[in-house]
């Protein structure tokens, strides 16, 4: 058997749609390639460091298991504090179920991308605590509040670089392959579901200024509640921040998730979207294994 592909993986930020990020890595590693480096925003660096960790498999049948009201008992609501939920119910979940380690000490370089947001700088988390890393990159504004860490305020890395590709470049692989989660719409939308919203995001909404207890707090005309405004900007910025890095950089493979694959808050669609993730890698990787000259592919005979 020849030597493995190196990979350096980029994870997107993008709430339940980084789900698919699990099935990319199941695809790239049942075709034989070694992950060397991993960066990620947000749900790509809870992703990417639970992967790092050794913990994906308690993760992924952890994570499939759970409903709608199950996640809400993870959830702790605040109503100060500059969002509606402190994170750390959530985060010693993770903890007991994959332990705790500091990135330095992973068998993988790996990097949580964060925002100082009193600053307005990117920060790149590549040692100390995971999980303080993870925390940090993941706290969205306005959902999570934001993360006071090494002396600083740390917000979603996906405000600035949605998909960290800089972080990666320390390390030399043969392929860089970056997992978009803010693709275009696609229709008919990727996955069935259905369109009401159910208990989580209507108890979730009632917490937003101006709600009224019963759910969707609607804008003026749009029809739409607050709550989608404010992911559907975040959606819209952080996609046009991902077409700067994509050429900036000129990544090997790029995998794109359609953003209306899954709404935001859809946590309890995890089998569906993971497996969604490893049909898009294996689509991506079939294209890069037929191409003349590709620089990857699959182990040489």
């Amino acid at each position: 058997m020849g030597s493995r592909p190196t990979v350096s993986l980029v994870l997107g930020s993008g709430g339940a749609r980084g789900l698919a990020h699990i099935g990319v890595i199941r695809e790239l590693e049942s075709r034989g390639y070694d992950i060397r480096a991993i960066s990620g925003s947000s749900m790509g660096a809870l992703v990417g460091g639970i992967h790092a960790l050794g913990g994906l498999d308690a993760y992924e049948k952890w994570v499939t298991a759970l409903g709608q009201s199950d996640m809400l008992r993870l959830l702790d609501l605040t109503l100060s504090g500059g969002g509606l939920i402190r994170g750390e119910v959530l985060i010693q979940r993770l903890r007991e179920l994959v332990g705790e380690c500091n990135i330095e000490d992973l068998p993988l370089d790996y990097t949580a991308v964060a925002v100082d947001i009193e600053r307005g700088r990117e920060v790149w988390l590549s040692d100390g605590s995971l999980f303080e890393a993870i925390r940090a990159s993941m706290a969205v504004p306005s959902v999570f509040t934001p993360h006071a860490y090494r002396g600083r305020l740390l917000v979603d890395g996906g405000l600035l670089n949605p998909v960290p590709v800089a972080p990666t470049l320390r390390t030399l692989t043969d392929l860089t392959v970056i997992v978009d989660l803010n693709g275009e719409s696609v229709e008919p939308p990727p996955l069935q579901r259905a369109d009401n919203d159910t208990g989580l995001l209507a108890r979730l909404r009632s917490y937003l200024p101006g709600g009224n207890g019963n759910g969707a707090v609607k804008v003026a005309e749009s029809g739409l509640a607050m709550s989608d405004v404010l992911m559907r900007s975040l959606e819209t910025m952080q996609a046009a921040l991902t077409r700067r890095n994509l050429a900036v950089f000129w990544p090997d493979v790029v995998i794109s998730v359609p953003k209306n694959t899954c709404r935001f808050h859809e946590f309890h669609l995890a089998s569906p979207l993971i497996e969604y993730g490893r049909r898009l890698a294996a689509d991506a990787l079939d294209r890069l294994e037929a191409s003349p000259g590709a620089r990857g592919g699959p182990p040489s005979p």
